[in-house]
């Protein structure tokens, strides 16, 4: 028992270097500031009350409620904002502001835990409060998020480390987070490749065509995607393979390389094909953070030492 116990402990809490939160802070600060940047002009459209944006925040948000009073949304602050004599616009022009402001500032290492709690917040509202127009980038979003704003901050490449001679309380965590951020992924994988192949759908290729041919997703010619067609069974095993595989494939040193950059081709591919860029950027981040820092370090390391020999 007391062999298992360490054993598990050991799982749980490895030791780790903070690698994983710089590749993680850095792209979640990028990716927030590409997702406000790329709302700037349509934010209030797709989050305004009823009568004023494309749907209504006040019904998502009403159904929301049905759920819980308690899941953040813009409408609290909505109503904050009226009670000082604050229109609705401005309200949420504010939120948007401060959401860009704490991308931006994950982005440089600056305020790491308020800009991470802040920028979590925010996004959780405006995806709760805007349900009809959310999807996948808004819930891989808010799992980073959760798990940067939970980790040791900050790391040691971000300007709260060198500028403010700021050091994380409790760095003997940062194993755990990362183990914890690893395990979610494998999950996520593995029951999203146990799904498809249930189903005939992605063994004949159809659903990859649905997929592609799908308003507003439907950014490439038909007449190409007809040409290509028998690729298309090809591309729908090679998915359910590729993701039912991960959990086993990922964790071994001579295959994480290779499922590593098959896995971020796929979200490249999906990107390009489906113009689902945010989407993409945000899969590619939490991957690369959580099985990536190896790689990506340690060739660099790597190619560090070779010229420090060469040169000596």
């Amino acid at each position: 028992m007391q062999v298992s116990r360490e054993r598990l402990l050991g799982f749980l809490f490895p030791a780790e270097t903070d690698n994983w939160l710089t590749i993680l802070r850095l792209g979640l600060g990028l990716q927030t500031t590409l997702y406000s940047l790329s709302l700037r002009s349509d934010w209030n459209y797709l989050l305004g009350g009823a009568g004023r944006g494309v749907s209504s925040r006040n019904l998502a948000e009403a159904l929301l409620s049905l759920e819980s009073h308690l899941v953040p949304r813009l409408g609290w602050f909505v109503t904050l904002g009226g009670r000082v004599g604050l229109h609705e616009e401005a309200v949420l022009s504010v939120a948007w502001i401060c959401l860009l402001a704490a991308g931006c500032g994950l982005l440089v290492g600056i305020a790491c835990r308020f800009s991470a709690i802040l920028a979590w917040f925010l996004h959780l509202c405006a995806a709760k409060s805007g349900g009809f127009v959310s999807y996948g980038v808004d819930n891989f979003m808010t799992i980073g998020l959760f798990y940067l704003m939970l980790s040791p901050l900050p790391d040691r490449y971000s300007l709260d480390w060198r500028l403010r001679k700021a050091r994380p309380r409790n760095p003997q965590l940062l194993g755990f987070w990362h183990r914890v951020l690893q395990l979610h992924l494998c999950v996520i994988y593995f029951f999203s490749g146990f799904t498809k192949c249930l189903g005939g759908g992605w063994w004949d290729g159809s659903n990859v065509w649905r997929a592609l041919i799908r308003p507003p997703f439907n950014i490439i010619d038909p007449e190409i995607l007809i040409r290509w067609r028998y690729l298309f069974p090809v591309a729908g095993i090679f998915i359910c393979l590729l993701e039912i595989g991960y959990p086993f494939f990922i964790w071994n040193d001579r295959t994480r390389k290779i499922w590593l950059i098959c896995i971020c081709g796929m979200h490249i591919a999906i990107g390009v094909t489906m113009g689902m860029y945010l989407f993409a950027l945000i899969m590619i981040i939490l991957n690369v953070a959580a099985f990536g820092p190896g790689l990506v370090f340690g060739r660099a390391k790597q190619i560090f030492v070779r010229r420090q020999a060469a040169h000596a």
